[in-house]
């Protein structure tokens, strides 16, 4: 801003004096120099247009007219929104079958319309939108979900994502209803524990509750949760996090189209169109 007004300063300062610099003989003036003389007024002018501009573009938009500048972000936004869909839309297709060979799946498991979902046990807004997930299942028999379980929240999450992964190993019938246990209801001890192996522990005791009403074998599970299926299936979600610029949960893949955040059932069904 200070250079613009020095600048602005200078081109009117040229302006009117500038034809000074130049000496014309009143009675003979010569091409050159009237040219000269006529490229500095130039010159100058074109100057304080651009000085003038730049000093009022910025009032201009931040106060006669804002909303442009949200227009021009909107733009940008869906502009990189687009870009992004289009790199999802190429992995998707060529790699869907290998991003769900180690995750559980919800519905049906040869539908045509897949979901991807990021999601995490301890995450509020995750467990909110699995019941979103849940609904359009309940309405649509044409549809799976992929739960790629992305542990972010330390001991909170990785327990119940590594539980998940591992009952899809024994079956994916149980593993689904297990799912919905861990996302629906409460594994986290009542009270503070700020021992996080003694934490660790109270959740895993838990899961293993659910995972015996599930039908799971428990005792395999627990062995399970630590195989290198699991550790494969947790690097494969935080590798395609990276990809997807996946910086939070939930983050869903709706039919090659990517949707960061908490998203309703109707949302959902609009994009399964």
């Amino acid at each position: 801003m200070i250079w613009t007004i020095l600048v602005l300063v200078l081109a009117i300062a040229l302006f009117l004096f500038g034809g000074k610099l130049v000496k014309i003989d009143a009675k003979k003036p010569t091409t050159g120099s009237v040219l000269v003389k006529k490229t500095v007024k130039l010159v100058s002018v074109l100057l304080i247009a651009g000085c003038v501009c730049r000093l009022y573009t910025p009032y201009y938009l931040t106060s006669v007219n804002p909303v442009i500048l949200q227009e021009m972000v909107e733009a940008m936004q869906a502009q990189q929104n687009e870009m992004k869909n289009k790199a999802v839309r190429e992995y998707v297709r060529k790699n869907g079958d290998t991003m769900a060979i180690d995750a559980p799946v919800l519905g049906n498991v040869d539908a045509e319309n897949t979901i991807y979902v990021w999601t995490a046990a301890s995450c509020g807004y995750c467990r909110r939108v699995h019941g979103e997930l849940d609904r359009v299942l309940k309405e649509r028999d044409d549809v799976r979900v992929v739960i790629k379980n992305f542990s972010i929240h330390g001991v909170m999450s990785d327990g119940p994502a590594r539980a998940m992964i591992a009952a899809k190993m024994q079956d994916n019938a149980k593993a689904a209803k297990f799912v919905d246990m861990v996302m629906t209801r409460e594994y986290r001890p009542a009270g503070e524990v700020k021992d996080q192996d003694k934490l660790a522990a109270q959740i895993e005791k838990k899961l293993m509750e659910f995972a015996k009403e599930a039908g799971l074998d428990t005792a395999k599970l627990a062995e399970d949760m630590n195989s290198d299926v699991v550790a494969r299936e947790l690097t494969n979600v935080r590798d395609l996090a990276e990809r997807f610029e996946i910086t939070g949960t939930p983050f869903l893949i709706i039919n090659e189209q990517a949707f960061p955040g908490a998203i309703p059932a109707s949302q959902i069904l609009e994009a399964l169109k």
